[in-house]
């Protein structure tokens, strides 16, 4: 069952479209925001979104305002932190515990919240972990000072940083093999796309499964 809501903010409507489990009440959810680059369509969230209602997780795709206004440009960091805490009231009211999570920015978004917001834990996806090409400004403090258990699934081949890039912590690390930041895998490598996307609800759907 599929719904949309939409949630007033200090910087304009928010909206979430929620994607809930059929016939039985969700042990968690799993809210997750976009990149800077693009919205809710990203393949590694739609995948989750198909995904994980059968395993009793409601998934809550979260388009920020800028995007809801239809702004090409997403604003400063701290403008997207805003306006995820002014809507995780909508999230929390649906009753489970609420996993935060999100695709490159929407990633850090959700990192650095975490704590403050009382999240169950973090799925960082494709966390950006430096620009392309510019290790030496790393965002790894944002990764580390989480607070909550978290899950990063990151492209083997991400230019904003490969798994062996990521620094030791306190988090769980899932490399898909050849992708790119969005998860993208060339024609010729040995698995296909829908593998790719297999490896994350797999890796995704068995983490969430330890958190409830």
């Amino acid at each position: 069952m599929t719904t949309t809501d939409t949630v007033p903010t200090g910087l304009g409507d928010a909206r979430i479209t929620w994607y809930e489990p059929g016939g039985g009440a969700a042990r968690l959810v799993l809210a997750l925001g976009h990149g800077a680059g693009g919205g809710v369509e990203a393949r590694d969230l739609q995948a989750l979104a198909a995904a994980l209602p059968a395993a009793g997780v409601t998934v809550a795709l979260v388009e920020q305002p800028w995007r809801v206004a239809g702004k090409k440009l997403a604003p400063a960091p701290k403008r997207l932190d805003e306006a995820w805490r002014d809507l995780w009231p909508a999230l929390r009211a649906a009753g489970p515990p609420v996993v935060a999570g999100g695709r490159s920015a929407g990633a850090r978004v959700a990192c650095r919240t975490a704590g403050e917001l009382g999240a169950r834990a973090v799925l960082a996806l494709s966390f950006p972990l430096h620009p392309p090409g510019r290790p030496e400004r790393s965002r790894a403090d944002e990764l580390l000072g989480a607070g909550v258990p978290t899950l990063v699934v990151q492209g083997g081949n991400d230019p904003f940083g490969g798994p062996a890039e990521f620094p030791a912590g306190d988090h769980e690390l899932v490399e898909v093999p050849f992708g790119d930041h969005g998860f993208a895998v060339p024609k010729r490598a040995p698995l296909t796309q829908e593998d790719a996307l297999g490896v994350i609800t797999g890796a995704v759907g068995a983490w969430v499964e330890g958190l409830a």
